[in-house]
């Protein structure tokens, strides 16, 4: 990634956790124009679009991420949180077990998997 790729990451993240979300969004689109490859964007853009209710695009973007790098383990524990927050239980056990197949030690996965027994 260049410096521009950088620069709208940061700045995306920055909105994304000040709750700035339209300024994320559009730091995101524009990123990706110029690098539509870059797992990173998708997976912030998988976030903030779950964080504005925008679930199917979210979800979207989430597993694009995950099937671009898919040993990622924060990426799988997000998808893995999203299909649990929408009910998608079957979907959330199985992203949780692949990212402790990937991380047995993984907290969040553990914590989440556990849940389901």
């Amino acid at each position: 990634m260049g410096i521009v790729g950088n620069l709208h990451l940061e700045r995306a993240i920055a909105f994304k956790v000040e709750g700035k979300y339209d300024d994320a969004l559009s730091e995101l689109h524009d990123l990706l124009k110029a690098e539509p490859d870059n797992v990173e964007a998708h997976h912030q853009l998988g976030l903030v679009l779950g964080f504005i209710g925008e679930f199917e695009q979210s979800l979207e973007e989430l597993k694009k991420a995950a099937g671009m790098e898919s040993t990622n383990v924060a990426i799988l524990n997000d998808l893995a949180l999203t299909y649990a927050m929408l009910g998608m239980y079957a979907e959330a056990k199985h992203e949780f077990e692949r990212v402790l197949a990937l991380d047995p030690a993984n907290e969040v996965a553990k914590r989440n998997l556990a849940l389901f027994d």
